[in-house]
């Protein structure tokens, strides 16, 4: 099993990632579930907010080490990186445009490709014991996911600068601090926590929803005269 969907009231969806999906997200039949999963959700009209969660002590750890370090012994590390961000970009793109409010209730540790998949969203409710990185550089990587158009956007640039050549590791308080993260709760509360942020964000129309998230993500690259104005809201 990759994943579990429970639906709950106020049109809210809890995605929970497997412990072994959490570990290694983005091994192929994982992310093609969890892909499959999420744009299934996206395209129902009744799901208005979707939170997404792992299992244990991971959120998402993106790909494997160790297959990216046997990827990089048989010479094909290239072609691994770009199916894996192929399908992961196209996935964010829709999370970002996407008229659904998606929250990361991170449960444990994220990093590489997860650490994207955990910015994309709209809302970061975490636990203080996680460990926030992005593992790019060991691995003689860039970092992929689009973190480094997402991260900056939350926490300034040369703060991501440090973050990544340093090769930092947050923890929940640190993140928050930064404003990689929004909230910070005990694990006991986390789901509640994100069921109740999910159904407050999630009650205002779809117009709402969609064009605000659109605009915001254009506002630094839009002059204030191109930003679109007022619209009355479709349901």
């Amino acid at each position: 099993m990759v994943l579990t969907v429970e639906r709950h009231e106020g049109g809210v969806a809890l995605v929970t990632l497997s412990k072994n999906a959490s570990k290694n997200t983005f091994n192929s039949n994982n992310i093609e579930t969890l892909i499959n999963s999420l744009e299934e959700l996206m395209d129902d009209i009744s799901c208005l907010s979707i939170i997404l969660t792992g299992t244990g002590n991971f959120f998402s750890a993106g790909g494997s080490i160790n297959e990216f370090a046997d990827a990089i012994d048989e010479g094909n590390i290239g072609s691994v990186v770009e199916e894996m961000t192929g399908k992961l970009h196209s996935l964010l793109l829709k999370i970002r445009g996407s008229s659904q409010i998606f929250v990361a209730a991170i449960n444990g540790s994220v990093a590489g490709g997860g650490l994207g998949l955990a910015l994309a969203m709209d809302y970061r409710i975490s636990i203080s014991n996680i460990k926030f990185t992005a593992a790019f550089f060991p691995l003689g990587a860039s970092p992929d996911g689009g973190v480094t158009w997402l991260l900056p956007r939350l926490v300034g640039t040369q703060v991501s600068k440090r973050f990544f050549f340093n090769n930092e590791v947050w923890n929940g308080d640190k993140a928050l601090e930064l404003g990689a993260i929004d909230e910070i709760c005990d694990y006991e509360e986390l789901i509640n926590k994100s069921l109740e942020l999910a159904k407050k964000w999630g009650k205002w129309s779809v117009m709402s929803r969609r064009s605000t998230k659109q605009l915001l993500d254009a506002s630094t690259s839009t002059f204030f005269e191109t930003q679109s104005p007022l619209k009355l809201k479709e349901n």
